[in-house]
């Protein structure tokens, strides 16, 4: 295929069960369907319906936008829609992230998008982001990603940021696979290019040869103050939209009693102001 082509479906179902590892007949096998029509669809001796594309990208786990995309590459329209956030259309959801985020207080809650974009975050992640030295990081559009690794944004107040740093590597690694976003790709290459912190040694051993713990904390340091927190990640179950399918709710919790009663003196603070 000449490089300037567009991918043919043929070509692009086979890509996404490559990436996914799967065999011909495996995919043949959870589609139901013969591994000979599946053969003639990636060779393009056949042209795919619009359902059959839908069922394979099910199983294949293909994201929606990308699901858009393999139907306009086998000639029909999409039927995954994409609305911003502030369209009248997505009002009800738009007030369930608000709820939620607001009514995670007096804990830090962010609502971002598939590409680690800050959509939007309750009031007890402003505190959080005072020791942020380079303002441009917090210039809209913020990237979570970008400002939590960058030498000049969080960085420095993540005491932990040895593991923290590979913990959020991983995850992008993982994102990548799963969807082959280049946007996300240049991500972690940029994320990659900052300059790694040193392992510190752990009973006479690097940090990183430690046992690992089962749930691995935030330590960041406010002033005098260190937070400890753990993270959960929570998505719109079955979305039909784009918007909503790449939407997560990014929530934190207190790791320890101390950092509790830290958040809630912060959250008493800025209800006062």
């Amino acid at each position: 295929m000449n490089k300037h082509q567009q991918p043919t479906i043929g070509h692009l179902i086979r890509d996404w069960r490559q990436l996914r590892r799967l065999s011909q007949l495996d995919l043949a096998l959870e589609a139901e369907i013969s591994q000979k029509h599946l053969s003639f669809v990636e060779s393009g001796r056949s042209v795919p319906s619009r359902d059959m594309v839908l069922l394979l990208a099910e199983h294949l786990g293909v994201p929606l936008r990308e699901r858009n995309a393999l139907l306009l590459s086998a000639g029909y329209a999409p039927v995954y829609l994409e609305r911003s956030l502030e369209d009248p259309s997505l009002q009800a959801a738009r007030s369930a992230i608000d709820l939620l985020l607001k009514g995670h207080e007096p804990y830090p809650a962010v609502a971002i998008d598939r590409h680690w974009t800050l959509l939007a975050a309750n009031k007890m992640i402003a505190p959080m982001l005072a020791v942020v030295e380079d303002a441009d990081l917090l210039r809209p559009p913020v990237n979570v990603l970008r400002l939590s690794l960058h030498p000049r944004g969080l960085a420095p107040a993540i005491v932990n940021l040895t593991e923290w740093r590979g913990h959020l590597i991983a995850r992008l690694r993982q994102q990548i696979r799963a969807t082959a976003d280049p946007l996300l790709a240049e991500l972690l290459t940029e994320l990659l290019s900052y300059p790694v912190p040193a392992v510190p040694v752990i009973k006479g051993k690097a940090q990183d040869e430690a046992e690992p713990p089962i749930v691995l904390p935030l330590h960041l340091r406010l002033g005098e103050t260190e937070l400890s927190l753990i993270s959960t990640t929570t998505v719109f179950g079955t979305p039909v939209d784009v918007t909503l399918s790449e939407l997560a709710l990014e929530t934190f919790f207190p790791a320890d009693e101390a950092t509790g009663r830290a958040l809630r003196a912060i959250a008493e603070t800025i209800t006062s102001a």
